[in-house]
C-alpha cells in the first residue's frame, strides 16, 4: 500500500522464515547470566565453554557520530593475545546482531575477539536505513574502532575480518574496500551489483523490493531509501536509482579490494530471488585476490540459516576455515593453517552443490567449473503441433506468436524465499508444463536426451523477437521435463525491450541465471517464453503480441554449458 511516507508493506516479512528466534535469545541470555537450564545439552556445553574463555557483553552502544549509536554485542577472548578480530554487521532483519549469536561465540572460543552489531535504522540501533550507503560504511569502521579499543588497542590485536549475511554481507565488502585495516571478508547471500539486482535486463524486480520493504516494516528508512524503493515499484527515475545503487555496489569498488588482494569468501543459492547469482558471479570474477565461491540449493539465506541456530552447516564451516587461514594463520597458528589446507577442496575457488543430488563439486577456478557451450537451435512447430523444437541444426523461416499480458504456470517460484526452503527440504516445485497455454507463451522442447546433461555455468539465449508494442517484457524459463510432462525449473531470466519499433524484429542476447543442474537421460529440455511473472514489473500494461523468429543470417538458439 502507499502512504504519505511512501510505499509500506501490508505485512511484516522475515528473510529467515524458519529461524527459531527464541532459541537464539535463550543462548544470548545464557551467555549473559550463565543459566543454561533452558538450552539443549549440546548448546549448554557450548555456552559454558564460551564463558570460560571469553567475556560476553550485550547492550553495548557504539557511538558513530551525530548522536547515533549502534546496538551491539562483544565477545572478548581472555587468553593472552594478540587475537584476530571479526566484525559482523547485521542482516536486513529486525532481530539485528542476535542472528549471529551462536556463530559469534564459536569464533570467540576459537580465539577471536568479535563484535556483532545491528545496522543503523534497524532494531535498537539509531539512525535511518541507508542501504549500505556512506554512513553504513563509516559505521563499520566505527564498530571496528570500538572493538579495537575493547581489545586493548592497536598493539594488542591481530588481523581483522568482516563477516555478514545478506545486508551485512554487502556492508562487509564495502567496508573492506574503504578501510585498509580489513584483511579478509566472508559475504553470505550477498550482492555485487545492486543495480542489476533491482533492474535485470531493464526489468524491475518488484517482488524483491516488496520483500525488502516487508522485512524492514519496523525499521526507519531514510527519505532517499524510501524514494529508491518507491521508484522501482512505480517504474520511474530509473537512471537516478541506478546511480544510487552503484554507490552501494561492491562491484564498483572491486579495484580497491584488488589493490590490497583482500581475500573474499562468497556463498550464494542457485535460485536466489533477492540478489540473483549472476551479479554475485560478476563480482567474484572481478576479484584478483584469494577468493572462494560456494553454490547451494535454495533461496536467499536459506542454505546458511541452519548454521545460525547451531546445526552442522558446511557454509559456516567454510567461513570459519576461511578466517582461520587468512586471519589466524597470519598470527602464526600453523595448526589452523594445516587444518584448512588438508580439508578436501580447500584450495579450490568454486564449490557447487548440484541440484538435486546434493553432490559437491570442487573446482580450482570458475573457468574450470564451467561447462563447454552446446547449442540447441529453436525451430518452428511441426505440422499440427504447438511447440517448437530444440535441435542441433538451425531451421529457419518459421515464426511463433503469443499474446502478452496473461500469466501462465511458468513462474520463477510460488513464493519468494519459501519455495527455496522447500527446495532445501528436497521438494522442488513441480510444473505441469501441459497446462501452459501456448497462446500466451512460446514453447520449445528438445527430444529426450540420450545421456545425462550436466549444466554448469550461465546458459545463454540468442533470439529474434518482434513485439507489437514499443515497450515489452518477457521472461525466459529453462525447464527439465520428464516423460509425464512434469518440469522442474533449471534457471530463468527476464528481459525488457524499451522504445523498439513495433513489429520490427530485434535480435537480443540474454544471459540466464547461473546454474549447476543435472538433467537425466530420457528427460527433455524445455524453453518457455511468456510475458507475465509476479516477480517482475512489466514495461507496459497494454496487452499485445510477441513474435519469435529465426532469420537465416542469425538463427535463434539456446546455448547451455555442458561439463
Amino acid at each position: 500500500m502507499t502512504t504519505s511516507q511512501g510505499t509500506r508493506p501490508d505485512a511484516v516479512v522475515s528473510l529467515y522464515p524458519e529461524l527459531d528466534e527464541e532459541a537464539l535469545d535463550q543462548v544470548a541470555r545464557a551467555l549473559r547470566t550463565g543459566d543454561t537450564s533452558k538450552l539443549s545439552p549440546a548448546r549448554a556445553a557450548e555456552v559454558a565453554e564460551t564463558r570460560e574463555v571469553a567475556t560476553f557483553l550485550d547492550g553495548v552502544k557504539v557511538p558513530v557520530g551525530e548522536g547515533v549509536e549502534l546496538d551491539a554485542a562483544v565477545w572478548l577472548h581472555r587468553e593472552e593475545g594478540p587475537h584476530p578480530l571479526i566484525v559482523m554487521p547485521s542482516p536486513w532483519a529486525k532481530q539485528g546482531w542476535t542472528l549471529y549469536t551462536v556463530q559469534a561465540m564459536r569464533f570467540a572460543r576459537r580465539g577471536y575477539h568479535v563484535l556483532a552489531y545491528t545496522a543503523r535504522g534497524f532494531g535498537e540501533s539509531g539512525g535511518e536505513v541507508e542501504v549500505a550507503g556512506e554512513a553504513d560504511i563509516a559505521d563499520g569502521s566505527k564498530a571496528l574502532d570500538h572493538l579495537i579499543s575493547q581489545a586493548g588497542g592497536p598493539g594488542s590485536i591481530g588481523r581483522i575480518g568482516f563477516l555478514g549475511d545478506s545486508y551485512g554481507s554487502g556492508i562487509s565488502q564495502l567496508v573492506a574496500a574503504e578501510d585498509r585495516r580489513v584483511h579478509a571478508v566472508v559475504a553470505l547471500s550477498t550482492w555485487g551489483d545492486l543495480g542489476e539486482a533491482f533492474y535485470e535486463n531493464d526489468t524491475r524486480h518488484v517482488a524483491s523490493v516488496q520483500t525488502l520493504l516487508g522485512a524492514a516494516a519496523t525499521a526507519r528508512l531514510s527519505e532517499r531509501t524510501q524514494q529508491a524503493f518507491d521508484d522501482v515499484l512505480a517504474n520511474r527515475n530509473i537512471e537516478e536509482t541506478l546511480e544510487w545503487a552503484a554507490e552501494r555496489s561492491p562491484y564498483h569498488r572491486a579495484q580497491k579490494l584488488n589493490d590490497r588482494q583482500v581475500p573474499v569468501l562468497f556463498a550464494q543459492a542457485w535460485h536466489e530471488t533477492l540478489f540473483p547469482g549472476n551479479q554475485t558471479l560478476k563480482m567474484f570474477n572481478a576479484l584478483s585476490g584469494p577468493k572462494r565461491l560456494l553454490w547451494s540449493i535454495g533461496d536467499h539465506s536459506g542454505p546458511e540459516m541452519s548454521g545460525m541456530i547451531g546445526l552442522p552447516n558446511r557454509i559456516w564451516q567454510d567461513a570459519h576455515q576461511w578466517f582461520d587461514r587468512h586471519l589466524l594463520e597470519a598470527n602464526g597458528d600453523e595448526a589452523a593453517a594445516a587444518a584448512f589446507d588438508t580439508d578436501s577442496g580447500a584450495e579450490d575457488q568454486v564449490v557447487s552443490e548440484v541440484m538435486w543430488g546434493r553432490a559437491l563439486e570442487s573446482r580450482p577456478s570458475w573457468h574450470a567449473a564451467t561447462g563447454n557451450p552446446e547449442r540447441f537451435y529453436l525451430t518452428g512447430p511441426a505440422e499440427g503441433g504447438k511447440d517448437g523444437g530444440l535441435l542441433d541444426k538451425p531451421t529457419n523461416g518459421w515464426h511463433t506468436t503469443f499474446t502478452t499480458g496473461t500469466d501462465t504456470p511458468a513462474t520463477v517460484a510460488d513464493r519468494i524465499l519459501l519455495t527455496g526452503y522447500a527446495e532445501l527440504a528436497g521438494l522442488p516445485k513441480a510444473y505441469r508444463t501441459g497446462k501452459i497455454d501456448r497462446s500466451d507463451a512460446g514453447v520449445w522442447t528438445s527430444a529426450p536426451l540420450s545421456s545425462r546433461h550436466q549444466l554448469r555455468g550461465v546458459p545463454r539465449l540468442r533470439v529474434t523477437v518482434a513485439p507489437s508494442e514499443a515497450d515489452a517484457t518477457f521472461v525466459a524459463y529453462l525447464f527439465d521435463v520428464n516423460a509425464f510432462g512434469i518440469g522442474r525449473i533449471i534457471t530463468h531470466a527476464p528481459y525488457t525491450l524499451l522504445g523498439s519499433a513495433p513489429q520490427e524484429p530485434v535480435t537480443i542476447d540474454i544471459a540466464l541465471q547461473v546454474t549447476g543442474y543435472d538433467v537425466r537421460a530420457g528427460h527433455r529440455l524445455m524453453l518457455v517464453l511468456d510475458s507475465v511473472d509476479p516477480f517482475y514489473g512489466p514495461a507496459a500494461e497494454t496487452p499485445g503480441t510477441i513474435t519469435v523468429t529465426s532469420p537465416d543470417e542469425d538463427p535463434s538458439y539456446l546455448e547451455v554449458p555442458l561439463s
